[in-house]
């Protein structure tokens, strides 16, 4: 009878590698229930893609908008592989504007809808609403993108002055990103 029940269990697992393998997938999707209020999609938006972005942010040493003799780090924008759950790239994301590249061609880009708050030294969650999407594909039909489960990223820990407006500072940072279309 344990035999019997082992080879069940071996062939369910077989079963769900293959439904994987072929796009099905039987894992539970991306909850955004812990997500504070001002970060989450809609009702009516189902999850349709989540990746993982690994890269870095370039930060350039600027004079602060209406503040003469004040200086700042400034967002440049994002340089990211976009990674499936098992590691494998399946696009990539950069900017400026932002940009989210399928591998199949299709892109889009977005505006911003909302921030929020993740940890010190972690760039802020972050929920877009996206624009048409450019070639057919993947990305075809999203409506929303969250950026969630941030890591670094943030302006670098060091002096903006005078003596360096325009350098620029690359910084690493990991983020979700979780892609959303109409249910």
């Amino acid at each position: 009878m344990m035999f019997k029940a082992t080879l069940a269990a071996a062939a369910a697992l077989a079963l769900t590698a293959c439904a994987s393998q072929m796009g099905g997938s039987s894992a539970p999707m991306y909850s955004q229930a812990s997500l504070p209020d001002a970060v989450k999609v809609p009702a009516g938006h189902k999850v349709a893609w989540e990746t993982v972005g690994v890269g870095q942010i370039t930060y350039e040493c600027k004079v602060k908008a209406n503040m003469p003799g004040q200086h700042e780090w400034v967002f440049g924008g994002p340089d990211a592989r976009l990674l499936d759950r098992s590691g494998k790239q399946v696009g990539k994301y950069y900017g400026p504007p932002a940009t989210w590249e399928a591998m199949d061609g299709s892109k889009f880009t977005a505006t911003q809808v909302a921030v929020a708050p993740n940890g010190e030294g972690n760039i802020p969650l972050q929920l877009v609403k996206a624009n048409p999407a450019m070639g057919m594909g993947a990305l075809n039909g999203v409506t929303y993108t969250q950026r969630v489960a941030t890591k670094g990223g943030v302006a670098p820990n060091m002096p903006c002055g005078a003596a360096n407006v325009g350098a620029k500072q690359v910084v690493q940072y990991q983020a979700d990103y979780i892609f959303y279309k109409a249910s």
